[in-house]
């Protein structure tokens, strides 16, 4: 056969990029705030070469997503081919910055093919699926209709590589599909949280001690679960590239999916810098105020703290109980409570629980107290709004008779109705009770795990307490008529956010704090922690706390999260100022800006291993470099004006086998295409990033999951102490030896 009829090799610098996800344009859980706010910075690289793919909502959709005709033609007559099947999609262009393309397609057009799938993937594959598990149903559906897309799009577009990235079990049905119809497609999974993780660390186990001794099959089995570990384990073994968004996650997957993870992407956000640190601080304390509204309302008949004198905690996510870390914020809250009234201290602290959970209703005192403090606000304004109209008619009419007398009489400016009036209200706000510790009432109130441990620590929210508590089963939004503000506003008014998770493979929660100024304590069982650990070289310096819940034990851990929030209570205004600047400095390693080419990486290595001819010329210009001529290092302990942290080369953050890959200097360094690319029409003055970043020596371990947790091939670049490099050393060292045995002791 003559070269000619051999086919085209595919462009791998213009190549196309699907990126799916159960989360495109349909909000469930913490997946869709990462392809949410990852899309700008995507859709800015790549234009209109980007399509996600995901589920059809219809509820959700015709909110999220402006529907357009596809002008690809390839895409065209793939989405006609599959219409004219029974396929029920709608592509459009996503309604947020830089609109990318969105192709959601409708799994229940499909489910007559159902039983078919299911006997295919378990003749192809072995993966049983049962009847009922309808969860399992929609991802199998979703699974097969994206391979069948890819399978025919991949016919029709013959110019341009294709790169597809799937995010969680949920869509990563379709890449052992692909790998088995071998459709010439490039595959990257990332998994941000395991199953057998969640599940395993849901129950009383010490899961991180015992992660290689667990039998995977069995422990998914005896949870209901068998059939979707082996989704998420064949699509991470039948990926091209295979990552997780920390090295925490990464330590578990390995053990649990049984693969090593090429990588790992964390997790960012679309940071917003102020042209002045001030503003920020601004916003702070206009939050800060309306949560003192609440407080007033809340604590009626209690009100007996100064509230300039008062510190607002919290702690937010999903309802788990032991996972999330709860038990071992409350604890520390008694034992912080404690500390604080044998200390004699004047300071409160007033700390909030935002989990949603099963409720019935606003309770009557939560609203009651809302109710009474608006009608003595309203009535002192208007007693304030009588008073000065009669000090205004009276000065007016002031001609100066009186000799010697004042000019005008305090006594007379109060009426006597506005007296009753007052009396009226203030007799209101008495009770008899306690401020309420929940502000719903609970739907099982008396087996709730929150409420539980709070009466075992006794934190009723009595008048000697100098630890408040504040249960909120409920999302926070603008709208509530108890503490009517949006999550971001709550938590810019906030002092400290505290997250103690036992299982939290990113962890959004800190991160968002980090972005808005406010310190957090998380653990280094979370993914964040791990992540600013390896980069902070005193990360409490600049309001990262983390606990240690690795290698300490539970008790060491909850006094360790005390003396953190003992040390934050303890601070004064101008020392939590200065903490809140450098909290925010920090925001710009969590940009999507700097993150965003982790994924840039990944796709470049999936390129690579997927057709290496096409950089066979490249690496030979290359002579074989890496990503870095520089060290790894950690941020040292900040000055008195700690200057904003920067990354300095791309790769300070990168964690992919570059070594072993032979991915080229040419690719990143300088950053031009990727830079170039999420840089337009980019305002951002260039100069923000003036203070250099230096960085402390890693160390490289053994496994993903030693010590730092970073240990990848290629981590530290050029600078690796090669073979011959030791045998020198070793020679020198002997030559040494022998002229000081040779000239004795004393021979100098």
């Amino acid at each position: 056969m003559s070269s000619s009829s051999a086919p085209p090799m595919r462009d791998v610098h213009n190549h196309l990029l699907f990126e799916c996800a159960w989360e495109v344009a349909n909000k469930v859980g913490g997946i869709y705030t990462v392809i949410k706010t990852k899309a700008p910075v995507t859709a800015a690289e790549y234009g209109d070469r980007l399509t996600l793919i995901g589920p059809l909502n219809y509820k959700t959709a015709p909110m999220e997503v402006d529907p357009v005709e596809p002008d690809n033609e390839p895409l065209r007559l793939t989405l006609e081919s599959m219409a004219s099947r029974g396929v029920k999609f709608l592509y459009g262009r996503w309604l947020i910055d830089r609109a990318p393309r969105v192709l959601l397609f409708d799994t229940g057009s499909m489910y007559s093919k159902l039983d078919e799938w299911k006997g295919d993937l378990w003749n192809s594959a072995g993966i049983p699926t049962p009847q009922n598990d309808h969860e399992t149903n929609e991802t199998l559906v979703f699974g097969y209709l994206v391979a069948w897309f890819l399978g025919e799009f991949a016919v029709r577009e013959r110019q341009k590589a294709i790169v597809a990235h799937f995010h969680e079990w949920q869509a990563g049905l379709a890449i052992p599909l692909c790998r088995q119809r071998r459709i010439d497609v490039t595959t990257i999974f990332t998994t941000h949280a395991t199953l057998l993780g969640r599940y395993l660390c849901a129950g009383s186990v010490d899961f991180y001690n015992n992660l290689q001794y667990f039998d995977v099959d069995h422990e998914a089995g005896k949870r209901g679960i068998y059939h979707r570990y082996c989704i998420e384990r064949a699509a991470a073994h039948c990926a091209d590239v295979f990552t997780t968004v920390s090295h925490i996650t990464a330590y578990e997957s390995e053990h649990l999916l049984k693969r090593k993870p090429d990588g790992v992407l964390p997790n960012g956000l679309n940071v917003v810098k102020f042209s002045a640190m001030h503003e920020f601080q601004n916003l702070h304390a206009q939050a800060k105020n309306k949560i003192a509204e609440f407080i007033k309302g809340h604590f009626y008949g209690h009100y007996d703290f100064d509230l300039d004198n008062t510190l607002y905690f919290f702690t937010a996510g999903r309802y788990e109980y032991r996972n999330k870390g709860v038990d071992m914020f409350i604890e520390a809250l008694a034992r912080l409570n404690y500390r604080l009234q044998k200390a004699g201290s004047k300071t409160t602290v007033v700390a909030f629980i935002i989990m949603p959970a099963a409720t019935n209703s606003y309770t009557i005192e939560a609203l009651k107290g809302q109710a009474v403090t608006k009608q003595l606000r309203d009535t002192v304004e208007q007693i304030q709004a009588r008073i000065g109209e009669r000090l205004f008619e009276r000065t007016a009419r002031y001609q100066g008779e009186a000799h010697g007398a004042d000019l005008v009489d305090p006594a007379t400016l109060l009426s006597e109705s506005d007296k009753i009036l007052l009396k009226r209200r203030i007799f209101a706000l008495k009770r008899n009770s306690l401020p309420p510790v929940v502000t719903h009432n609970m739907a099982d109130d008396a087996n709730d795990p929150i409420l539980n441990q709070i009466r075992r620590v006794q934190l009723f929210n009595r008048p000697q307490d100098r630890v408040k508590v504040i249960f909120h089963p409920e999302f926070l939004n603008a709208n509530n008529p108890i503490l009517g503000l949006d999550y971001e506003e709550f938590v810019r008014g906030c002092h400290l956010g505290v997250f103690p998770s036992y299982y939290e493979p990113w962890g959004y929660t800190p991160a968002e704090c980090t972005v808005m100024g406010v310190p957090s304590i998380t653990t280094n069982l979370s993914g964040f922690g791990c992540f600013m650990e390896d980069l902070l070289e005193t990360p409490e310096q600049y309001g990262i706390g983390i606990v240690d819940r690795r290698t300490c034990s539970v008790e060491e851990s909850v006094e360790g999260l005390a003396s953190s929030m003992e040390k934050m209570a303890l601070m004064n205004r101008r020392q939590r100022i200065a903490l809140r600047n450098r909290t925010e400095r920090l925001s710009d390693l969590l940009d999507w800006k700097k993150l965003g080419l982790e994924y840039a990486k990944a796709r470049q290595l999936a390129l690579r291993r997927a057709y290496p001819d096409s950089f066979a010329q490249e690496d030979d210009e290359d002579g074989g470099l890496g990503y870095f001529d520089e060290s790894n290092s950690k941020v040292p302990p900040p000055a008195s004006i700690p200057g904003s942290p920067r990354v300095r080369t791309p790769g300070d953050l990168a964690t992919l086998t570059e070594d072993m890959q032979g991915l080229g200097t040419s690719d990143y360094r300088g950053s031009a295409a990727f830079w170039q690319a999420i840089g337009k029409n980019d305002d951002e003055d260039e100069e923000i990033f003036k203070f250099p970043l230096v960085m402390k020596q890693r160390h490289r371990g053994s496994s993903v999951g030693s010590a730092s947790g970073v240990s990848t091939p290629g981590l530290l670049g050029g600078k690796t102490l090669s073979a011959t490099d030791l045998d020198r050393a070793d020679e020198a060292l002997s030559q040494h030896q022998s002229g000081v045995n040779g000239n004795g002791r004393n021979g100098h």
